[in-house]
């Protein structure tokens, strides 16, 4: 393998995002993923504009994101009683200069990697080869492998991103007496259904109390019949003293397990528990996630992703976020070079920021409204206004997108990450 390549830890959306990126401006590259088969597993998710920008200006176009997902128009949150608390346009409706779509994870990172073994060619992406740890000099970086089979290897590259996820074995090594994952009493439990499209059509909703929620999202346009696949979040907050109560961090569980937390939850526009035992497959998650550490970069290997920053799913930004980590990263090697000039400017002004809002996130993020509701009258009211006021409502949006990075016009207004056609010299620092 060629000693100029930087080497990419985990074939996720973060990872094949940065080996899209490092093409895109002239820097070989390779990816080591330790799944045998790629599939398009996982549920929904969504794209900020601010990410989707970046997808656009990797090549990625509207067509493709159509074909796994849709543009989301409203954002809205609904009190206990399904009646509307706050609401808002999302995306292009709201003023963006892009749109923010939801899409099917899975599929998302199938786009991503067809990209990458169309632009860079199909051995651009090793499977069957999990990272497992490094060496450094002063001149190059050593990954060292193992292959599903047991054997072991290596790889030299200029540098190594960590982009392996929550169980990172590169930001173990960074850090090894790091926290254990934090889980703070949150069950989630997701899944799929096709049923009819709610309020705009392609609304995203927020629906309940800050300790027990619903959240709902289309996925995909509508078909023949009118249905869309829809996505959907099921949430209780219980006591996390004892720890986790399963080794499994996504266990398949029967609907009697847990749709007799939202008995009675049947509205004139939706009927829950129908919803929850019209879908197929039900998945349970414990809603987790790690303490910030100081730095992200350890001389030419930084982190990316979860691997720098798992974040709870409260404000829809861990994949948008491992996007724009690559996207940055990749600009600050356009003015440093592929060298560890590089990473820690792209550490100086990310992981500070982004530590915060995994915090942020702990607090419930811009469902930090939902708990206000809760507190003033235990999510029951006839009028929203006499609970928060209009003001109290914008300003709590506010201060989360600005903190996601994607206040409006701060984003328009911004020059692309990635000029077009910019490219690292031959000769930058390595």
């Amino acid at each position: 393998m060629a000693k100029n390549e930087v080497l990419i830890a985990g074939g996720g959306i973060g990872g094949l995002a940065m080996a899209l990126t490092l093409h895109q401006i002239g820097v070989p590259c390779r990816v080591f993923e330790a799944v045998e088969d790629l599939r398009p597993l996982g549920v929904g998710i969504n794209l900020q504009p601010n990410a989707v920008r970046e997808l656009f200006d990797l090549g990625i176009e509207r067509a493709d994101l159509d074909r796994i997902g849709l543009p989301i128009r409203e954002w809205a949150l609904l009190g206990l009683r399904g009646q509307e608390a706050y609401a808002e346009p999302r995306g292009e409706e709201a003023g963006y200069n892009w749109p923010q779509y939801a899409v099917h994870r899975g599929r998302l990172q199938m786009l991503l990697l067809a990209k990458v073994r169309e632009r860079l060619g199909a051995e651009a992406v090793v499977l069957g080869a999990r990272v497992t740890g490094y060496d450094q000099t002063a001149d190059g970086v050593t990954a060292r492998i193992e292959r599903a089979g047991g054997a072991t290897e290596t790889a030299t590259g200029r540098l190594l991103i960590g982009a392996d996820g929550l169980h990172s074995a590169i930001r173990a090594q960074m850090y090894p007496d790091q926290p254990p994952i934090q889980w703070g009493g949150a069950v989630m439990w997701r899944g799929t259904t096709r049923t009819r499209p709610l309020r705009s059509g392609s609304s995203f909703l927020g629906l309940g109390t800050s300790r027990h929620r619903m959240v709902l999202y289309p996925i995909s346009h509508p078909d023949a019949e009118g249905l869309v696949l829809m996505n959907w979040i099921a949430e209780v907050t219980v006591d996390n003293s004892a720890g986790w109560r399963s080794g499994d961090w996504n266990r398949k569980v029967t609907h009697d397990e847990f749709v007799h937390h939202f008995a009675g939850w049947e509205f004139d526009w939706l009927d829950v528990p129908a919803l929850l035992r019209s879908t197929p497959d039900v998945w349970e998650y414990p809603m987790i996630d790690r303490d910030p550490v100081p730095s992200w970069q350890d001389g030419r290997i930084a982190l990316i992703g979860d691997a720098a920053h798992v974040m709870y799913p409260t404000g829809s930004n861990g994949a948008s976020q491992a996007i724009i980590d690559a996207r940055i990263l990749g600009a600050k090697m356009l003015e440093r070079g592929v060298a560890p000039a590089a990473l820690a400017d792209y550490d100086a002004e990310l992981c500070e920021k982004v530590s915060a809002l995994v915090l942020r996130n702990r607090g419930a993020g811009p469902f930090a409204l939902l708990n206000l509701i809760d507190e003033r009258c235990g999510g029951e009211f006839d009028d929203i206004d006499a609970v928060v006021s209009p003001r109290e409502k914008a300003d709590l949006m506010s201060v989360y997108k600005t903190a996601a990075g994607f206040a409006i016009q701060t984003l328009n207004a911004a020059p692309p990450t990635i000029p077009p056609g910019a490219r690292v010299g031959a000769t930058a620092a390595g």
